[in-house]
This record gives C-alpha cells, sequence and structure tokens, in this order.
C-alpha cells in the first residue's frame, strides 16, 4: 500500500477511536465535560492532519534533504491553522470559553502525539540502516 493511503487510513482510525470515545463520554459518562462544538473541531483536525501530512508525504518524495525544514514547516502550519480556529471561535462568542479551550487542547494533543508517533516510526529504519556497519 502507498504511504499515502496508509497514512490515511490511520488518520480514519485515529479519528473513529476519537469519536467513539467522545460520544460514550458525552452521552453515557460525563456530558458536562464535552463542549458543543467537539465534533467540528475533531473535523477540523482530521482534515489538517491529512492535508499537511499528505502535503509533507508529498514533499518527502520530491526532495529527502529537507526533511527537517519540510516537518518544521508543516508543524508551524498546523499550529498557525489551529491558532486561527480558536480565534473564530472565540471571536463567534460561544458559551463556555474554558470548555472549549480545553476540549480543543485535548485533542491537540492526541493529533500531536500521533504525529511525533508517526515521526519516530519513520526515523527509525532510517537510524537502523546508517549503523549497520558501525559493528
Amino acid at each position: 500500500m502507498s504511504s499515502i493511503k496508509t497514512f490515511t487510513v490511520r488518520i480514519i482510525a485515529l479519528t473513529l477511536v476519537l469519536a467513539g470515545l467522545i460520544y460514550i463520554l458525552q452521552n453515557h459518562i460525563q456530558p458536562t465535560w464535552v463542549h458543543d462544538t467537539i465534533w467540528k473541531i475533531l473535523s477540523f483536525f482530521a482534515l489538517l492532519t491529512w492535508v499537511t501530512g499528505a502535503f509533507v508525504q508529498y514533499l518527502m518524495k520530491i526532495s529527502k534533504e529537507n526533511s527537517s525544514n519540510i516537518l518544521l514547516g508543516a508543524t508551524a502550519i498546523r499550529f498557525m491553522a489551529s491558532l486561527g480556529f480558536v480565534v473564530i471561535f472565540l471571536l463567534l462568542d460561544i458559551e463556555n470559553i474554558i470548555l472549549f479551550v480545553v476540549n480543543f487542547f485535548v485533542i491537540y494533543l492526541f493529533y500531536l502525539i500521533f504525529d511525533i508517533y508517526g515521526l519516530i516510526a519513520n526515523l527509525r529504519p532510517h537510524s537502523k540502516i546508517g549503523h549497520k556497519n558501525t559493528i
């Protein structure tokens, strides 16, 4: 399977797991911990992570030498887009701003951990290749 298809399947799986957890939390455990806009937040991060991840995959195929710049740029784009998302919702005068921000950053951290895990998993095979001749 191509790298973009694998990445897409992983994003969908993460989003479905988070959606299940949110649904259970919202309807069965503690509904007061979930903001009304949680589904918009989850959709935003799923789309943002997929778009930036696909862009990174494409750029890495073109130029592997600039991988650190590409990854740093994607991280900056995700951060700026996230900041813009929060500012737009804060300007819309939503209710319970603290709960919105907490829910937003919990979802942000899950997707950030997903990105870090993907980065470490991709770097591990490259580091083993470089160390084979040292022994």
